[in-house]
């Protein structure tokens, strides 16, 4: 006996031989299997990507916009009540009582006899906060 040389011989069988095409089928397949279930992940991965980015995007777009409606709303109330002050404005202006009040205050005008004197404003104040202290 020889040390290193081997002396096992296989056996050239009808059953081995198709039992070692099936085994080279079973690793043919495992290794499609592989390779689809590789590509499965990787084009799952790539459609995640994009979905999510997607949704952040649109997420972000949504806060701007959101943003954008608060500061239209603040805007429009403003402005309803800048309109509600201009309508009053108007309802006195077509009273002739408050045209003449007005044409008195503002251009000094006065009628027939009447006279005119200017308080300055710092008295006016002071006059205004002992009245709502009464």
């Amino acid at each position: 006996m020889g040390v290193g040389k081997n002396r096992v011989t296989s056996i050239e069988t009808s059953y081995m031989k198709q039992q070692e095409v099936l085994m080279k089928r079973k690793a043919k397949r495992k290794k499609l299997l592989i390779r689809r279930l590789s590509l499965f992940l990787v084009l799952t991965i790539a459609l995640s990507y994009f979905v999510i980015s997607f949704y952040i995007s649109r997420l972000n777009i949504l806060e701007a916009k959101q943003a954008e409606q608060v500061k239209l709303e603040h805007q429009l109330a403003k402005l309803e009540k800048e309109q509600k002050l201009l309508e009053n404005e108007i309802a006195k202006l077509n009273d002739d009582e408050y045209i003449a009040k007005l044409a008195r205050s503002e251009y000094f005008l006065s009628d027939e006899g009447e006279i005119i004197f200017t308080i300055p404003e710092s008295k006016k104040k002071e006059d205004k906060d002992e009245e709502e202290d009464s």
